[in-house]
């Protein structure tokens, strides 16, 4: 039986870890599956911010050149163009050029204005358009290879980014200024590739301490300039959205790991019961069993004429079935007594009892077992009485005792002291047994409870000093136990008088 519990404690245990690790395994792919929804909305997020930063630096770009214009006196005017070259013989293969050029000239000057006049919005696209017809020859040109743009759209918006990157320059403080209005924190750096960027790339977490979103975002694709975008997961965002399957999972496991353990317990608790049970017996059987070879002792002996006829044998034959019968009526007594839910149902025989007669009479009756030295001292006066069930406190006393013979060395010294106190009695059993280990001291009155020091071939079932407070109870007393292993006991048992 015991290797059965141990077995299924095993089992048990290994389930609830096998449980528990297929919960976190399934919880982690869950966490992993929200992670990446997220990091996928918080990269359209951040090329959204990026994208409306273009936006705000193409229409700011008139207005810088504008004012460039009204500082300097000139203006710079570029015009994307582009061409398509169809050759290889039979293979056909589109290049993409985009040239850009810069042209100089002075917008007062051509509309015949005074220096320093702002110009409106009209004036300055006229003057756009004079400047046009008028310069047929660029100051400056740039020329890219626009071969690697999917199309023809692509490249002439890769040719416009190109001229909002020199009207109007993409910055740290800018991006960030847009991100951190969007609620991103992020880091920030530009960098030029030593060839053409087209693509976004987007490289989604790689510690799921740690996660982040990396993306490398090209502002101007032909010249190869990027923007890279490092943002932050916060675990917290991304717990909100799976909230629900958390509380499910986590309240089904709870419910299944306490459905095991209260089935081991409940096992574990039969398999004590169980014990207990079969500790009851051979108790039992031990106890009933010195009785009753006394009364088949005796009842042979007087089956015996020639016994009978001495009357000292005779009288010592009856007085040791007189003692054999009142300890079958102790114990019966104490297993109907512990038998009882509450004190108030034991039945008492209230009487004034001298403590001192009484103790002497628990010393004649205590069994010295061969080869252990027990010594016992009445300390108690004389003229100390209290109102008890006479038999209940002998119970109680010779229970004191035999504990104190049984838990010790080859010797033993008890001692029995009363005092006086405001209408009660307090008696001291003290001993010079074993001692009580202190993780047991709060447990020692409670039933079956069976300590450190009894776990060994000492016949029991815990129900002796069970049996010693409820009976204290039931008087209106109170027992308490002050003891230190290897230095003995002292139990303090307090009556009213």
């Amino acid at each position: 039986m015991e290797k059965r519990i141990k077995t299924l404690y095993i089992i048990t245990i290994s389930a609830i870890f096998a449980f528990l690790g297929m919960q976190i395994y399934w919880l982690y792919g869950r966490y992993e599956f929200s992670l990446r929804e997220y990091e996928r909305n918080l990269s359209e997020r951040i090329a959204m911010c990026v994208d409306d930063y273009n936006a705000i630096r193409a229409v700011s770009s008139d207005i810088r050149a504008d004012s460039f214009r009204n500082e300097k006196d000139f203006n710079a005017f570029y015009v994307p163009s582009f061409s398509l070259q169809q050759h290889y013989g039979d293979t056909v293969r589109t290049k993409r050029t985009s040239r850009i050029y810069t042209y100089l000239f002075s917008a007062h000057e051509l509309l015949g204005l005074e220096p320093g006049t702002p110009l409106t919005d009209e004036q300055r696209t006229r003057a756009m358009d004079l400047a046009e017809i008028q310069m047929a020859t660029p100051v400056d040109s740039m020329v890219f290879d626009a071969s690697g743009a999917k199309d023809e759209n692509e490249a002439w918006r890769a040719t416009n980014n190109v001229q909002v990157e020199r009207k109007c320059p993409f910055t740290v403080e800018g991006i960030d200024s847009i991100l951190t209005k969007a609620g991103i924190k992020a880091r920030i750096n530009l960098s030029k590739a030593d060839s053409m960027v087209w693509e976004t790339a987007v490289c989604y977490h790689t510690s799921v301490v740690a996660p982040d979103v990396s993306m490398t975002i090209p502002y101007s694709q032909l010249q190869g300039k990027t923007v890279s975008i490092v943002s932050p997961v916060n675990h917290f965002e991304v717990l909100p959205g799976m909230w629900q399957t958390l509380f499910v999972a986590l309240s089904v496991s709870c419910l299944l790991v306490v459905c095991l353990v209260l089935q081991i317990s409940t096992v574990l608790k039969l398999s004590r019961l169980d014990k207990l049970r079969n500790g009851f017996i051979t108790t039992m059987i031990h106890e009933l069993k010195r009785p009753i070879s006394t009364l088949k002792m005796c009842v042979s002996g007087l089956d015996n004429e020639r016994m009978i006829e001495d009357n000292a044998v005779k009288k010592e034959l009856l007085t040791e079935t007189r003692n054999a019968l009142d300890n079958l009526a102790a114990y019966f007594s104490k297993l109907r007594d512990i038998t009882f839910n509450n004190v108030e149902q034991i039945p008492l025989n209230i009487g004034i009892v001298n403590l001192r007669d009484l103790f002497d009479t628990v010393d004649a009756a205590t069994t010295r077992p061969s080869g252990k030295t027990v010594i016992l001292s009445n300390d108690i006066a004389s003229d100390v009485i209290v109102s008890v069930d006479r038999s209940h406190l002998y119970n109680i006393l010779i229970n004191l005792v035999e504990n104190a013979v049984k838990y010790s060395g080859p010797e033993v010294k008890i001692n029995a002291d009363a005092s006086e106190d405001e209408g009660f009695v307090e008696l001291k059993i003290r001993d010079s047994g074993n001692g009580i280990p202190s993780a047991d001291l709060k447990h020692i009155f409670k039933r079956f409870y069976r300590g450190k020091a009894s776990t060994g071939e000492q016949p029991g079932i815990g129900l002796g000093l069970a049996y010693v407070k409820l009976l204290i109870d039931a008087h209106g007393g109170d027992v308490s136990v002050e003891s230190s292993e290897g230095e003995g006991s002292c139990l303090t048992i307090r009556l009213p008088q």
